[in-house]
């Protein structure tokens, strides 16, 4: 009954918000226009605000000729100053939480500002807004009639000065409103535990007897988690042991190498996916309609976006241009200032609009996980796409998988070098091969220009992977669970050469 009670309370609360959100897809641009200046006043006394004179800032082209673009590097020091509990240097509030990031599974963290108000009005604000669509795209949902199943990272705090440092996750977590941690599993002393091969199963012990009516977390860490459940408990898809479940919330990676293997795992056609985007630095977009591969750029959350077109990105031509500016297919590296102090901060996405009324975009890759070695502009839209295209060709499903060049040697031609981890084997792992390179050479005709006639690159070679390859891979960086993600495309042989020497033992 109480949680009958809950399901109506909360479904009628989440859905007051749809109003507000209809009215930021009708005035986009006097939207952000207002959240710079917002940001820009409430920064102006602070280091960063009197250096650039955020007092006298009054329009997009002040701000844009000011304030320089910057990246981690270019403002460690200040953040490290702000760990050890100086205030006052990006952001007037006081930093408490900082995120640890590194965006790939390199051994360096970055530590991303975390502040009370990016909590509250960004993250915490998603995760409303994404349950808030969810149920008014879905109004006979019984979602809170259950628990949601979160999968997150761990508590191994970094503590200096009176800031912590941990994975975003665990910061959401040790934070997270009541309405929200009561209706959650596993609880907090297991979601949060450190060592990922203690948690798995410790989470599927608790959560194997709650009513799951949901799941959120990276869909590679989660297929790991199911499959656990499912050996535990000897039951042949989770529907049998959950069987109200109804959505999996998800996000971190492309969704589209698992589609089959979760179509397995919960086979019922009234299954929801429902996609996010979302960082250390803030939480971007949602996907807002059932079964759909775009996502709803919020903005509201307090951050104002800018845009640099991959065409010139890195160049002397480079040019950047907010929000009202953007064309439709182009591929754009993203820009944000935030409500935690960060200034025209390059993130490392790239994305692509597929509408600019209300402004919808799906994630194209990350600017510096491409393939460019020969002019080819391979990125990871472009090996996701061949990939499904070729597994529907030559049956199989993929666990985890990473490429990366060979390089000309003497009159040798260059090529993609390719490490997949097959769930499921192909009958013929070379047949595999070839449709995959056709298919790539489809998606991106540049690859397709390089590869005429063999004239740079010759076809691309597969290593099939013997069974937790990647799995090994994450174990020696100390990088399981949580938000690590495996580095799909490179331009260098670094993870290539790892992953070959454990493929070898």
């Amino acid at each position: 009954m109480a949680n009958a009670l809950l399901n109506s309370v909360v479904s009628w609360f989440l859905k007051k918000r749809i109003h507000d959100m209809e009215l930021f897809m009708k005035h986009p641009q006097e939207l952000q226009d207002n959240i710079l200046q917002d940001l820009i006043y409430y920064a102006r006394h602070t280091e960063i605000g009197k250096k650039y004179g955020f007092d006298s800032i009054k329009s997009y082209r002040d701000f844009a000729d000011r304030v320089p673009v910057s990246e981690y590097s270019e403002i460690q020091s200040s953040i490290e100053r702000s760990r050890k509990g100086e205030g006052n240097i990006f952001w007037p509030s006081d930093i408490k939480w900082f995120a640890m990031s590194s965006g790939t599974t390199n051994s360096r963290s970055k530590y991303i500002p975390v502040s009370q108000q990016s909590l509250e009005d960004c993250h915490y604000a998603a995760a409303k807004d994404l349950l808030c669509m969810y149920l008014n795209n879905n109004p006979d949902s019984k979602l809170f009639k259950g628990k949601g199943l979160r999968l997150g990272g761990s508590n191994v705090l970094d503590k200096k000065s009176g800031t912590v440092a941990g994975d975003l996750s665990s910061i959401l977590i040790d934070n997270m409103p009541f309405w929200a941690d009561y209706s959650s599993t596993p609880g907090n002393e297991v979601a949060l535990m450190a060592n990922w091969e203690t948690k798995m199963p410790a989470i599927v012990k608790e959560t194997i007897t709650e009513n799951v009516t949901s799941l959120a977390g990276v869909p590679s860490w989660m297929m790991v988690l199911l499959n656990n459940v499912l050996e535990t408990t000897g039951k042949e898809n989770i529907l049998e042991v959950w069987p109200q479940m109804e959505v999996f919330f998800h996000g971190g990676v492309s969704f589209d190498p698992y589609t089959d293997q979760y179509k397995k795992l919960l086979p019922a056609n009234h299954i929801k996916y429902y996609e996010t985007y979302n960082a250390s630095e803030g939480f971007f977009a949602i996907q807002d309609t059932n079964n759909s591969k775009e996502l709803l750029l919020m903005l509201d959350y307090g951050i104002f976006y800018e845009f640099i077109s991959m065409k010139n990105y890195g160049t002397p031509n480079e040019k950047i241009i907010p929000l009202s500016e953007v064309e439709l297919g182009e591929n754009y590296a993203i820009l944000i200032t935030t409500n935690a102090g960060l200034w025209r901060y390059k993130i490392g996405d790239t994305v692509r609009f597929t509408s600019k009324n209300p402004y919808r975009i799906k994630v194209s890759g990350r600017t510096k996980h491409h393939i460019n070695v020969f002019g080819e502009e391979l990125i990871i839209e472009n090996a996701e796409a061949a990939l499904k295209k070729t597994i529907a060709e030559v049956p199989c499903s993929i666990k985890d998988y990473t490429v990366a060049p060979i390089f000309m040697e003497g009159k040798e031609k260059g090529a993609h070098e390719w490490m997949i981890e097959f769930a499921t084997q192909p009958d013929d792992v070379s047949a595999f091969a070839k449709a995959l390179d056709h298919n790539l050479q489809r998606e991106n005709s540049d690859y397709e220009a390089k590869r005429a006639n063999n004239i740079t690159l010759t076809e691309l070679r597969i290593h099939n992977a013997r069974p937790d390859v990647f799995y090994n891979w994450l174990k020696q960086k100390d990088k399981l669970g949580g938000q690590h993600k495996i580095p799909r495309l490179s331009n260098s042989r670094e993870y290539m050469e790892e992953l070959l020497a454990i493929h070898r033992t």
